[in-house]
């Protein structure tokens, strides 16, 4: 009797393990889909109202309207040849995040964007880029 409840509670936790994860995906699409299309307009749909910008290291916070400047600029430097999230998580606060791989015709990078909650949205808060 104890193992069958051990089982049926394990199987619970999986399924919201996986919704959870689902969620966190489906909160990043419009995010990825601007990152594949190499859109810094629509990219800065989602900003917050600062949004913190690192490349190789080289971290800077911007207004929305500049983030949107240098992610154009990042843009038409690599442009994208490919780009997809490969992990989605969050903290223990609760703050979402996504790591992806972003493939221009310069070279590969590892990315890593944050996200959190201002006014009942989610915005992005931090958009890290690693050259691989």
């Amino acid at each position: 009797m104890k193992r069958n409840i051990f089982q049926v509670i394990t199987v619970v936790w999986f399924l919201l393990l996986s919704v959870t994860v689902l969620a966190q995906g489906e909160a990043f699409a419009p995010v990825r889909n601007a990152i594949r299309s190499g859109s810094s307009r629509e990219l800065s749909q989602y900003f917050g109202s600062t949004v913190e910008l690192s490349f190789d290291g080289d971290k800077q916070s911007y207004s929305s309207t500049q983030a949107e400047f240098v992610m154009k600029d990042f843009f038409a430097k690599n442009s994208p040849a490919g780009f997809d999230f490969v992990h989605y998580g969050g903290s223990n606060e609760g703050t979402p995040y996504a790591v992806g791989k972003y493939v221009s015709k310069t070279g590969a990078y590892r990315m890593f964007v944050k996200m959190k909650s201002a006014q009942g949205n989610l915005v992005i808060d931090t958009i890290d880029f690693t050259k691989e």
